[in-house]
């Protein structure tokens, strides 16, 4: 299943501390980017589309100079000139990096990759800034019992204490299925 993330935005409350996209902050010595990806990654979602906006080169770049180094263990001989990697992070990973525009909303962002989700029955979007440790199989599992057409969890800011879980009316779907969300509700689980 395809993964899209959102990675577009301006970055309007770390803008003063930093001059990068929120995905490409780092915890310890990789972006919360990278993080997500690797969760996703953990459950068997290999196939990522990243909606790009604001200073897209950053993340771009991060990817084209990846540095396998960081994070793995390996052997370095004959002087610096030979290298071996014990174990590789993104090899089984595939990237697609689409400009989705700068002022672009989520929906306009979406629609922009449409084209890159052809043939998908179902597909998997979040934004990039934020992290979580929900079982995405149970979640995954929920969604379809439910026979629902999308959803979302939430996590509300002020009390991470407590989950929500918003239904959407409607889904979120391009021009040939259904229209677009209208409204949503939440509800506590």
């Amino acid at each position: 299943m395809k993964v899209v993330l959102f990675c577009g935005g301006l970055g309007l409350r770390i803008r003063d501390a930093e001059d990068i996209p929120k995905p490409m902050v780092n915890i310890g010595y990789r972006p919360i980017l990278w993080h997500l990806m690797k969760y996703y990654s953990h459950y068997g979602h290999k196939d990522f589309i990243l909606c790009l906006g604001h200073q897209a080169e950053i993340v771009k770049n991060y990817f084209r100079n990846y540095d396998e180094c960081t994070s793995n263990d390996f052997v370095l001989s004959s002087g610096g000139r030979k290298l071996e990697l014990f174990n590789r992070d993104i090899d089984e990973w595939r990237i697609t990096f689409a400009d989705t525009g700068i002022n672009s909303n989520l929906g306009e962002r979406l629609k922009a990759v449409e084209k890159y989700l052809e043939g998908e029955e179902e597909f998997l979007v979040n934004y990039s800034d934020g992290l979580t440790d929900l079982p995405l199989p149970q979640q995954l599992e929920h969604f379809h019992q439910h026979c629902r057409k999308a959803t979302t969890t939430c996590f509300l800011r002020f009390n991470p204490s407590i989950t929500a879980q918003c239904e959407l009316t409607e889904a979120l779907t391009f021009s040939k299925r259904e229209s677009l969300i209208t409204s949503a509700r939440k509800k506590n689980l």
